[in-house]
């Protein structure tokens, strides 16, 4: 029998073996994992990974066809009503109605929340003053920058106060400035106690929140531990540089093919290339100094890193968390 939310031993959310089928794509496949109360789970892969549609089980918005997930020890499926009083949920897209107002957008929303009218009025005046919104708290939402509209829309989630926030790639499209103050938004959010699951697929936002990672491919957990533990199975340092001409990036690449202890990975937006070390260590980088040295390769801004999560997912799955690998089913 589900808990009361009440026993801390019950995790905030539990999933187990869930799978979820649209028509001939299989879009979850087995897929377990726990988050504790009052910490940051990062859901991270690539596009069409299943990262949303989990969220949208964990979120009573679509049903699994197997496996069992619970929210303070609710099920998703046989106890809905109870769930979506404890959670928040913000989406790809915001939810709010450009034609209101900050301000009415998030007292309809309380209103809905059966808050009552002073309270809804109450909460609203709160989440505007917290998300940095009160002085354009009466101007329509529809004028509102893009990091604007992501806190509005961040705000409407918490307005019941929810226990377990769902934020389903909450800065995708945001600029550079817009995502590090949502960033500060969450840590505060986290802070104040709430659970959060996040799904991203920019490895270096979970990298800057999580507490502990979950990496989805192909609908499967092909990995899980903290930013820290998932580095480690990497190992040693990453060789990183540009290559001058930037037009024999590839060249270069494939002149490195086996002197580390992985594939050499091209970033062509950034002309530069990133070659895992492991146990190879300064032996790699003598040996892919001399090779492009004596293909008549110029290197340029020759830097030893540790591993990221990046390098984590490139190792586990082939590609960048960023590379899209299909369409997610949305029903």
């Amino acid at each position: 029998m589900a808990g009361s939310g009440a026993d801390h031993n019950v995790p905030a959310v539990a999933v187990s073996s869930l799978g979820k089928r649209f028509g001939t794509v299989e879009a979850l496949r087995d897929v377990s994992f726990e988050v504790a109360r009052g910490t940051v789970l990062g859901l991270l892969g690539p596009n069409g990974a299943g990262k949303t549609t989990t969220v949208r089980i964990l979120t009573t918005l679509v049903r699994p066809d197997r496996g069992q997930a619970t929210i303070e020890g609710f099920d998703v499926v046989r106890q809905a009503g109870e769930v979506r009083e404890l959670i928040g949920l913000a989406g790809q897209s915001t939810a709010i109605q450009d034609e209101l107002t900050g301000r009415e957008n998030l007292e309809i929303i309380g209103r809905l929340a059966h808050l009552g009218r002073r309270r809804a009025r109450a909460r609203a005046e709160e989440l505007l003053e917290r998300f940095g919104l009160a002085e354009a708290a009466d101007r329509r939402a529809r004028t509102y920058s893009g990091g604007m509209q992501r806190r509005l829309d961040l705000a409407a989630s918490l307005v019941g106060s929810p226990a377990v926030l769902f934020l389903d790639e909450p800065t995708t499209g945001l600029d550079p400035k817009s995502r590090l103050d949502l960033w500060g938004v969450i840590r505060e959010l986290v802070a104040g106690g709430t659970t959060l699951v996040l799904t991203t697929q920019y490895l270096e936002e979970a990298d800057a929140l999580a507490d502990e990672v979950v990496v989805v491919d192909h609908g499967t957990v092909i990995a899980a531990g903290t930013p820290e533990a998932l580095k480690d199975r990497v190992g040693g340092a990453v060789l990183e540089f540009a290559v001058v001409p930037a037009a024999r990036l590839t060249e270069a690449a494939e002149l490195l093919i086996g002197v580390g202890d992985g594939p050499p990975v091209l970033d062509e937006q950034e002309a530069r290339l990133s070659l895992p070390l492991g146990r190879a260590g300064t032996a790699a980088v003598v040996a892919a100094l001399r090779r492009l040295d004596e293909a008549g390769l110029t290197i340029d801004g020759l830097a030893l890193r540790r591993p990221s999560l990046d390098d984590v997912f490139l190792t586990l799955t082939g590609h960048r968390a960023e590379q899209p690998v299909g369409s997610e089913p949305r029903r």
